[in-house]
């Protein structure tokens, strides 16, 4: 475990360099849980649902065990911790995400702040910013949001 947390957070050795590919996999998959951590934590409120949105959908998109979609959360909440912002994060993924696939994130964003019932002032706030951070559109932003609100009352 502390052999990826070195990864994820830049510590390399030189059997790391042989790695870089695995490590960039990894770190993308860091970047888009911590995104989904951070919306499911912006309200001070997360709860039971919104976490396991967050793990339903590091399972679906990264094709993870539940186990290791936990693990995820887990360096997810620790490398965010130890940042400053979330730019880090969006820059990862605007570098290795293509439109479509942001698009899904951001839909997945909405799918956790509807996981309650609610949108909280903090997670509104937040899913603008994201999509700003992302180079998305405020279009982009209510399409996603009205296809997750129509995805949940079905």
């Amino acid at each position: 475990m502390f052999n990826l947390i070195n990864k994820i957070l830049g510590v390399k050795n030189k059997a790391d360099t042989l790695q870089s590919d695995t490590d960039d996999k990894i770190k993308i998959k860091i970047a888009a849980c911590v995104v989904l951590v951070e919306v499911a934590e912006s309200d001070s409120e997360c709860t039971e649902d919104e976490i396991e949105h967050v793990l339903e959908t590091m399972k679906s998109t990264f094709n993870l065990s539940r186990e290791h979609a936990e693990e995820m959360i887990e360096l997810a909440r620790e490398a965010r911790n130890k940042s400053v912002d979330l730019w880090q994060f969006t820059n990862q993924i605007n570098q290795s995400f293509n439109h479509s696939e942001k698009i899904k994130l951001l839909e997945a964003v909405w799918q956790v702040i509807y996981a309650d019932g609610r949108i909280d002032k903090h997670e509104d706030y937040l899913v603008h910013k994201l999509t700003n951070l992302l180079g998305l559109q405020h279009k982009e932003l209510i399409d996603a949001k009205i296809k997750t609100k129509k995805d949940k009352q079905q």
